[in-house]
This record gives C-alpha cells, structure tokens and sequence, in this order.
C-alpha cells in the first residue's frame, strides 16, 4: 500500500528536460553512433593503419581534452541542481564557469587541429584521418552549439527564468551538453587509444 509520501515523491520525479530534446539527442547519438561503427569496422580492416597512425596523436591533449568537456558538464549539472532550489543567480555564474572550461577544450581542439595540419596530417593523409576529422569535426561542431546553450542558458538564469518549479529549458539545454560528453568519453579512447 503506497502512502501519500510515496505518491508525492513519484509526483516528483520526472524524466528531466522535453521530449523533444530527448529525440533530438537521441537521433544526434544514432548519427554519431554510425560514424563510430565505420570508424571500428575500418580500423578492424586496416589494424596496422589505424595503429601507425593514432601514434601521431598526443594521448595527453586528448586526456585534457576529456577533462575539460567532463568538468563542464559537472558544472553544468551542479547549475541545474542550484536552479532547483532556487538559485538562479548561483546557477548562473556555474554556466559561466563550465562555457570557460569548455574553452579549454576549444583552445585545445583547435591547438591539436592545426598541428596536425603543419605535420601534413589532413582529411586526405590515410584513412585513419579522414575519419579522424569527420569524427572530431562533428563532434567539434556539437560542442560549439553547446557552448552558445550553455551561454543562453547563463543568461536566463541570471535574468532569473528558471527556479524551482520550472527548470525544464535549463535541464534540456544541459541534457545536451551531456551527451556532447557522452559521444567524447566514447571517442577518446576509441581515436587515441584503442589498438
């Protein structure tokens, strides 16, 4: 027999976000997990390619870049979880910090990007880096969108739109900026790793 606790906490929970944020991420992943799977059926094709060529990558910026991505992403969900209990203005400056963090990861990208390009490791080298920068550039371009969310966001929240009651926008705006995190903490090891 269920008490009325019980039916208020279920009242409660909810699954954050909309579902329309849901069944964008969800076509975003099905995208991403294609380009993945052609990634691991080439590299099971050509394994000594793959191999020779993920060493000209630098394991450590790919390490910072996880980090970077995965910090703001805690930074974002610690907004929401201010937001929640009605502090916007907290959540706000938390937005802030993870879009600086998040700059970290641009500033890297685009660091790691154009030494590969000096060292002649373009779209066009080998197989393994074409599909290396259709992988990260698509990823690249998710974290851009994201960022500009996450800037919204910011802005909301310190014009104090979302609270208590209502942080469904602020919730599916970090919804997306988790699984830009997801597809990397996939990504990191599968491009820089994985042999």
């Amino acid at each position: 027999m269920s008490t009325s606790a019980e039916a208020a906490s279920l009242a409660r929970r909810h699954l954050p976000g909309d579902l329309a944020m849901w069944l964008f991420i969800l076509a975003e992943l099905s995208v991403f997990a294609l380009l993945i799977l052609a990634f691991a059926v080439t590299q099971a094709l050509k394994p000594q390619l793959f191999a020779q060529s993920r060493l000209l990558l630098d394991t450590s910026t790919g390490l910072a870049l996880t980090l970077s991505l995965l910090s703001a992403g805690g930074l974002a969900a610690l907004a929401v979880e201010q937001a929640r209990q009605s502090r916007p203005r907290r959540a706000a400056w938390l937005l802030i910090a993870a879009l600086l963090v998040a700059s970290d990861y641009v500033l890297l990208k685009l660091g790691e990007y154009r030494h590969l390009l000096a060292a002649g490791l373009g779209l066009e080298h080998n197989t393994f880096f074409t599909l290396y920068w259709i992988l990260t550039g698509f990823h690249f371009v998710h974290v851009l969108l994201g960022m500009l969310i996450l800037g919204w966001l910011a802005l909301r929240c310190a014009r104090g739109a979302y609270g208590a009651g209502d942080c469904s926008g602020l919730e599916s705006g970090v919804l997306y900026w988790h699984m830009v995190d997801l597809v990397w903490v996939v990504l990191f090891p599968l491009v820089y790793l994985l042999n």
